[in-house]
């Protein structure tokens, strides 16, 4: 079986937790995990004052696709900046023609919004951008903690990241692997 993929797009102001929890829970699982700077490969300044150095640029991070899974971090304003840029919809837009899976968490979905991503699915977010997400009625609103639609997966908030991932992996390696993965995290039930 070929090594699964994932494209995780850190731009500045991105949530911390966001992004590191679900780079950590998907390579436990065997998942390849390209972090890739939104503004190149320099260190990247998070929400909380955390700096994370990408692996690469998304410029070149794109050339190695296509990914099994394009993960967007919440924070702000890192899910803005997401929203903002051509080349995050140039990623999605591929991503969402071949259906393949697409995730985001917390403010992370605003971006799916921006890009006209998923419009009539069934999302979540951070509860502060609930109000935003249904501007238009784009798409249907779940309270749930981890909320899977079709090819995309939206969860909300750092709180949430654990469950993200794992849903996640679950998605692209199974529910044993994600078994495996989880049980030595010490999760609680």
């Amino acid at each position: 079986m070929a090594t699964k993929s994932a494209l995780l797009i850190l731009s500045p102001g991105a949530e911390e937790m966001e992004t590191v929890i679900p780079a950590d829970v998907l390579r436990r699982a065997g998942i390849s995990v390209t972090v890739a700077g939104l503004v190149g490969k320099e260190p990247v300044k998070c929400s909380r004052g955390v700096v994370i150095c990408p692996d690469e640029s998304l410029q070149e991070a794109s050339k190695q696709g296509p990914f099994d899974v394009v993960l967007l971090p919440g924070g702000m304003p890192g899910a803005q900046n997401l929203a903002e840029s051509a080349d995050v919809k140039l990623v999605l837009q591929e991503q969402d023609a071949r259906g393949a899976l697409i995730a985001a968490i917390c403010a992370g979905p605003t971006a799916l919004l921006a890009h006209g991503i998923g419009f009539g699915r069934t999302v979540t977010t951070h509860p502060a951008m609930k109000d935003k997400m249904m501007t238009g009625d784009h798409y249907k609103y779940s309270e749930a903690r981890v909320q899977k639609d079709g090819h995309y997966i939206t969860s909300r908030g750092p709180g949430t990241s654990f469950e993200f991932a794992l849903a996640i992996v679950e998605e692209l390696m199974g529910k044993e692997v994600a078994a495996q993965v989880r049980a030595p995290l010490l999760l609680r039930d």
